[in-house]
């Protein structure tokens, strides 16, 4: 007992040890070590204490003036560090082609540096250290690398590129290049080791040629290290040609066929447009869709694009396909019988005796170069990763597909993974990507993939000019063939105005339906002579459409006046029956075979005719404000449209109705069912996309030619970016149409007053009823069918023939929708009126 009194303290803490299991050992020591430290602590801290006083003041006076330059040294390093981060984000900030350029200029420092170091042997100590460096690390090759820095720079300054994609290919291929090169200049030299001394080294290919000859030579023989060699070199000179290995044969023969032909041509692999003037395009390769990336410039002309004969597409065949045989018209009225005289029934064509030259195609100047990819895509990407991770969704980001404007990125589901769980995360996307114009396509067309279509952040300017000069655009000749712009893919739209055969095109205030009028007209501009196409121009705001005035494709002048459109449309009418005419008379079911058969000489007018049957030319009517039409003359305006529409295709007659108002009232639902074609800019509402396209989707649009296009028999309306003209160039080409031929207007178009409505001569026993009507109009100055009803108890049908009767005869103005008609009787010329309408009076 008493040997156990003096270890009971110890004891009770090993209990407590003890009772932890296993780790009782170390928090025993941990005790022991807690108490050594602390009793050695002291010591030393109470002589740390002490030692300034000892020692004095000269070393007192050395521990702040270390501290003192520590402080100083810190405050250094901060500010410097400061800078550079700043600098930093400054260069990230700049635009990729100044970086680029900086580059280049850094590249070419370089090279002269090398050269005046390597070929001048300049004494200095900069030029020194740089001649045993670069000897030393190159060897031989060395004399070669200033002539190497030069191109690179030119390239980089020079060529636009993709920004650092771009510059990261370069380098690792020309390293690739550089070591294999140098590997097989040092196993030329016999491999020398660093042993056999520096000059031996030196005269074969350097320290960066033994590093990657020696070593290997020594493990695989010299031979099979120059094969290996020769494949690296092999696999730089593709990177930087950025030739992928299955297209090294399509290289070969671009590259050969443009040697052995110097001319060139499309065939010839040098991407020249066969139209002169133009300017040469660059080589486009195949279309195909990669895993990561899917460049807009690889889809942009591939095999026939857009709209405009890319096989693969539904929709392709109703607006472009330009065969000859035209489909069955709609059922016709009955015609009336051919005119006995010898009058003109078409057009009167513009003859320039065939020296009329369209204008050149450097009149529209290229866009911005595409972008395959940028830092904003991946960063995006990052962004829907994080999405699906955090709401535990099993989806992928498998490729994105960067357009113009909006990049639609692909994300396909795990197995038994709900689509609608993707689709209701459209406000947690739009906040993850920093947008609000998201939109989400489920599925994309033949793809089992969610599509996301996000705005870019930097946007590509699509140029009509391109749009003219690309592959779908110049091997189709047909002259109503226009340029609409590049859809989500990069690839050209175009469109035959023939085949759609008519458009509606609508969207709010600044979304870019003036520039699309614009680039359809200067399309036909550019591609058609005045005996080809004529137009007629309804521009009811005056402002929009000056530009054009005097151009020789005009029938008539530009038309303001909503009336006179009115009435332009009626004689569109009569013009269409017109043509019927000649269609039954000849047996021929569309205009295109007419011209070709009066071209040919095989059509000739009936006996006894003095008739002289020349080609119609096609006919388009644009109005570029509809809602303004339809609040003048709306009945007669809808009844206009619906006959022009259902009739007349085969009559080479189409319309182009534009309005900023896609509401019920002026798009109505005749229009609708007989305009099959639709092209919906960003609209306001929900309701104004339902107008436009039968579906939602418009309201998502971000603006700035950023379009929904559902053509003919499509299912689902093509996301494009309009192409845009500036008014410049809209100018240069006005001008060169004026220099080559002069207007020739048909005066009965428009500008002519309308003809009145003959409507019923024979009063009959009306007359009583239509005295009464008379007074009453005119001393209330009040024309109104109602009205009518009430004060004269009579049925509608009467009412509306007895207004009628009073516009025969000049008392009310014609019918204005559902507004009172004008009176143009004043009460006091009321007596002589209904003596006129008794027969008392002078004749009318």
């Amino acid at each position: 007992m008493a040997t156990r009194a003096p270890k009971t303290p110890q004891g009770s803490g090993g209990g407590a040890s003890r009772s932890g299991g296993s780790g009782g050992s170390p928090k025993k020591k941990a005790p022991q070590r807690r108490s050594s430290g602390a009793s050695s602590q002291r010591p030393r801290s109470s002589a740390a204490k002490r030692k300034p006083a000892d020692e004095g003041p000269i070393a007192l006076l050395f521990v702040w003036a270390g501290k003192g330059l520590m402080l100083v040294w810190r405050l250094l390093a901060h500010t410097v560090g400061g800078l550079a981060r700043a600098a930093g984000r400054s260069a990230r900030d700049l635009d990729p082609d100044l970086r680029r350029d900086g580059l280049g200029l850094v590249l070419l420092a370089l090279g002269l540096l090398i050269a005046a170091a390597v070929w001048w042997d300049t004494e200095g100590p900069l030029l020194e250290a740089t001649r045993t460096v670069v000897v030393g690390a190159f060897g031989t090759f060395s004399p070669v690398l200033p002539l190497l820095c030069l191109p690179f720079a030119w390239r980089l300054m020079r060529t636009p590129g993709s920004g650092e994609t771009d510059v990261g290919r370069l380098f690792i291929g020309s390293t690739a290049l550089l070591v294999g090169l140098l590997g097989l200049i040092h196993i030329g030299h016999g491999v020398p080791w660093p042993a056999d001394g520096p000059e031996a080294v030196r005269r074969a290919g350097g320290i960066i040629g033994f590093a990657a000859s020696g070593p290997l030579s020594l493990l695989i023989t010299p031979w099979v290290t120059g094969v290996l060699l020769g494949l690296l070199l092999v696999f730089g000179l593709l990177v930087v040609t950025a030739t992928p290995v299955h297209r090294i044969p399509e290289r070969m023969r671009s590259l050969f066929g443009g040697l052995m032909e110097r001319e060139g041509g499309p065939d010839a692999g040098m991407g020249i447009l066969d139209s002169p003037g133009e300017e040469e395009q660059p080589e486009r390769p195949k279309r195909k869709r990669k895993p990561r990336e899917s460049s807009g410039a690889e889809t942009a002309d591939s095999g026939g694009a857009g709209v405009a004969g890319a096989n693969e597409r539904p929709y392709d065949t109703p607006v472009v396909a330009t065969t000859d045989k035209a489909p069955d018209p709609a059922p016709a009225p009955d015609h009336t019988p051919p005119p006995e005289s010898a009058e003109q029934l078409s057009i009167p064509p513009r003859v320039v005796d065939g020296d009329y030259e369209l204008p050149p195609p450097p009149t529209l100047k290229p866009g911005t170069p595409p972008k395959p990819r940028t830092k904003a895509n991946d960063t995006v990407v990052e962004a829907l990763n994080g999405v699906m991770e955090q709401f535990n969704i099993d989806a992928e980001i498998t490729g994105f597909t960067r357009g113009p404007t909006v990049t639609r990125y692909e994300i396909e589901l795990g197995p038994a993974v709900k689509v609608e769980k993707v689709t209701a995360l459209t406000k947690n996307i739009s906040l993850a990507v920093k947008s609000a114009d998201v939109r989400i396509q489920s599925p994309i067309p033949g793809k089992s993939a969610i599509g996301v279509e996000i705005p870019n952040s930097d946007k590509d300017i699509v140029s009509l000019g391109d749009i003219l000069r690309s592959s779908p655009a110049t091997s189709d000749e047909h002259p109503l063939l226009v340029g609409l712009g590049k859809d989500i893919e990069g690839a050209t739209v175009v469109a035959n105005l023939a085949k759609m055969p008519h458009v509606l095109v609508a969207g709010a205030t600044g979304a870019g339906k003036s520039t699309c009028i614009n680039g359809l007209i200067t399309s036909v501009m550019m591609r058609a002579t005045p005996d080809e196409v004529r137009l007629i121009l309804v521009d009811p705001k005056r402002v929009e459409l000056t530009m054009y005035e005097g151009i020789p494709h005009l029938i008539t002048p530009i038309i303001t006046s909503p009336k006179k459109a009115a009435d332009a449309l009626q004689w569109v009418v009569g013009e269409m029956d017109r043509r019927y005419d000649d269609l039954a008379a000849s047996g021929y079911r569309h205009i295109d075979d007419f011209n070709a058969a009066v071209r040919a000489g095989d059509l000739t007018a009936p006996p006894g005719s003095e008739r002289v049957y020349e080609p119609y030319p096609y006919l388009v009517v644009i109005v570029d404000e509809l809602a303004d039409l339809m609040m003048v003359a709306p009945r007669d305006v809808e009844d206009a449209i619906v006959r022009i529409t259902q009739l007349a295709r085969a009559a080479g007659i189409h319309l182009v109705l534009a309005t900023q108002r896609p509401s019920v009232d002026v798009v109505t639902g005749l229009i609708k069912a007989n305009v099959p074609s639709r092209l919906a800019f960003a609209t306001s509402s929900l309701s104004d996309s339902r107008v436009i396209l039968d579906q939602p989707g418009a309201e998502k649009l971000v603006g700035k030619g950023d379009a929904m296009f559902l053509p003919m028999g499509a299912g689902k309306p093509i996301r494009l970016q309009n192409a845009w003209v500036t008014e410049k160039e809209i100018r240069a080409v006005v001008d060169h149409c004026k220099k080559q031929a002069e207007p020739r207007y048909r005066e009965d178009v428009g500008t002519a007053e309308a003809k009145k409505k003959e409507i019923d001569e024979e009063i009959g026993e009306d007359l009583d009823l239509l005295l009464q009507a008379i007074e009453l109009v005119v001393t209330t100055q009040f024309g109104s069918t109602s009205m009518l009803q009430r004060k004269l108890r009579v049925g509608f049908a009467k009412a509306g023939r007895l207004m009628d009767l009073m516009e025969s005869r000049d008392v009310v103005g014609p019918s204005e929708g559902s507004k009172a008609r004008d009176v143009l009787v004043q009460p006091d010329d009321l007596a002589g009126v209904l003596a006129r309408v008794r027969g008392d009076g002078p004749p009318e």
